[in-house]
């Protein structure tokens, strides 16, 4: 069995699909590649199924808040949902990236590409309120169904408890409810 020729995933991407990659680029040996949201299913099957690439482990789906970021060039929403991917054959890693806007974050799901997102993605809509459109089952998995908020937004408020030590152990305690006897 002959395997192809590994490609460049990013000059392919841009060949294939020209309207997809905003940019990409390279630091410390790992690529990133911006894409158009409306593009992301079309850009992921293409790095999966194209021989020369064959993207096709799904390692995890992560999110970022940049608040209270402005938006900039290089990063021009809040949210940010990045995929990142394995080719097994060729031992090596991409991360693809989509950007999402503040005031409807909403990006397609990608369960149809690898049914393991599944969990992934209801666990960035659980805690940074991202929706994922058409998700099979798009339901919160950490959290109570009916909690309040997304907490790893970064203008959740904080619970706060100050830590015991023995110079403080009072001034602690008279914060404290105690069971009553």
């Amino acid at each position: 069995m002959r395997i192809p020729e590994a490609k460049d995933p990013v000059a392919a991407l841009r060949t294939a699909l020209p309207e997809a990659v905003l940019y990409a680029k390279d630091f410390r040996g790992e690529t990133t590649i911006v894409v158009h949201p409306q593009h992301l299913v079309a850009a992921l099957q293409f790095l999966r199924d194209t021989p020369g690439l064959v993207y096709n482990f799904l390692s995890d789906i992560s999110s970022v808040d940049y608040y209270p970021e402005p938006p900039t060039e290089q990063r021009p929403e809040r949210f940010a949902v990045s995929y990142h991917l394995l080719s097994m054959l060729y031992k090596r890693r991409i991360r693809v990236k989509v950007f999402v806007a503040e005031d409807e974050p909403e990006v397609d799901s990608i369960t149809s590409l690898w049914p393991a997102a599944n969990w992934l993605e209801r666990e960035i809509y659980d805690m940074m309120g991202i929706r994922f459109r058409g998700h099979p089952d798009l339901r919160r998995v950490l959290l109570a169904e009916d909690w309040d908020g997304h907490p790893l937004r970064r203008d959740y408020p904080l619970g706060y408890e100050q830590v015991q030590f023995s110079f403080n152990v009072e001034e602690i305690i008279k914060h404290k409810p105690l069971a009553e006897e």
